[in-house]
């Protein structure tokens, strides 16, 4: 059976995976929320295994969905308002909150974007590069969306306990923001890597 270079990557970046998902585990102070944080992790990274022989993504989207896993669990980890780089942040440039979780949801845009992008262009299934970059946006704000009606069934089902999942840190526009969050990320996908996904892709940038 020949191993090629994509899945000897992709086995690579699956296994670091893994053993920071038990670290972070083992590290987190409450392990309900790390649980809640990683879930997309945990169904995300053995789907993308499963399906890599029959429908391979584009090294691009493989590194970005590794980076938007170690940003969940670091979250988990921590919760969102106390990730340490977050203060750093907040001092910097002086803001009023850890601004940790807008990076997550930044990246909750961004990915997938990317995602929705590569499987639109493969199937064929849009014409036209203006077209396929507002349903991009689309999805990625849909699914935003749909994460923040999870938060608040959690909030509901929880009380006060779903305060460190949420991460609201007494925002009353967390929800708005985080949404906008998502949307940057797709424009950034839009913007500024279709032509290096489409490169990938082997087909013209739009």
């Amino acid at each position: 059976m020949l191993i090629t270079p994509s899945a000897v990557r992709l086995k690579t970046g699956a296994l670091l995976l893994l053993l920071l998902l038990m670290y972070t585990g083992v590290m987190a102070g409450d392990k309900a929320t790390w649980l809640m944080e990683v879930v997309p992790v945990m169904v995300v990274i053995p789907l993308l295994w499963l399906s890599h022989r029959r429908f391979p993504l584009t090294s691009l989207l493989y590194t970005l969905i590794f980076f938007h896993a170690v940003i969940l669990m670091f979250g988990g980890m921590y919760t969102y308002a106390k990730v340490p780089i977050g203060f750093d942040v907040q001092q910097w440039f002086d803001l009023s909150r850890n601004p940790y979780d807008k990076l997550g949801h930044f990246f909750q845009g961004l990915v997938p974007a990317l995602a929705a992008r590569e499987i639109l262009l493969r199937r064929h299934a849009v014409q036209g590069p203006k077209m396929l970059n507002f349903i991009v946006c689309c999805i990625a704000l849909a699914i935003s969306a749909c994460y923040e009606l999870i938060e608040w069934w959690a909030a509901l089902a929880m009380g006060q306990g779903a305060d460190d999942f949420l991460g609201t840190q007494g925002d009353p526009w967390d929800t708005q923001s985080d949404m906008l969050c998502a949307l940057l990320g797709a424009l950034f996908t839009v913007i500024f890597l279709s032509r290096w996904h489409s490169r990938q892709l082997g087909v013209a940038a739009g």
